[in-house]
């Protein structure tokens, strides 16, 4: 009989220490996570500040074409 308790008791233990491991790792991987987008964020907007000008030209640009074409309908 204690034999069986015993069982169970290391069953029991082991089962939670697993249970333990797996929330420290997805909490881990899921902060890793984060930070990468907060980062792909900051370049983004980074990119987006160094080429505001060319940006704004192109965008302009397209939609005078836009507008030139869309008169010929």
């Amino acid at each position: 009989m204690k034999a069986k308790l015993f069982r169970v008791k290391n069953n029991i233990i082991s089962l939670i220490r697993r249970g333990e491991a797996f929330l420290i790792s997805h909490r881990y991987v899921s902060g890793i996570t984060v930070i990468e987008l907060v980062l792909i964020l900051v370049i983004i907007i980074a990119l987006l500040l160094i080429f505001k000008n060319q940006l704004t030209n192109l965008i302009n640009t397209i939609f005078e074409k836009i507008t030139s074409e869309s008169s010929r309908i």
